[in-house]
């Protein structure tokens, strides 16, 4: 378990993933990045407290419908699938 708490806080996030539809609504074109630099550790906690979010707004949008909840819950599941993806080419990119 130390090793693997020791590795998250080795590797760090790449500033390759990507997230938010760009201008022309294309997946291609996406107007956020994840900065580089950031421990993987709190890449993957940042993840987990947007998915409790997204979690939250998905169940109330099911609940009593609101458009408006559901595009926080779509925006916030991209925030947090960019930062995992990030840390998983970090990981990947340099084995240890």
């Amino acid at each position: 378990m130390d090793e693997d708490l020791n590795a998250a806080n080795t590797y760090k996030t790449a500033g390759i993933a990507a997230f938010g539809e760009g201008e022309s609504g294309h997946s291609t074109q996406r107007l956020f990045r994840v900065e580089p630099g950031h421990s993987a550790g709190f890449a993957l906690e940042q993840s987990s407290l947007l998915m409790g979010c997204v979690h939250q707004l998905t169940l109330q949008a099911g609940i009593e419908y609101d458009p408006k909840l559901v595009w926080a819950a779509h925006y916030l599941s991209g925030m947090a699938k960019a930062l995992v993806e990030d840390v998983a080419h970090a990981m990947l990119d340099r084995p240890q």
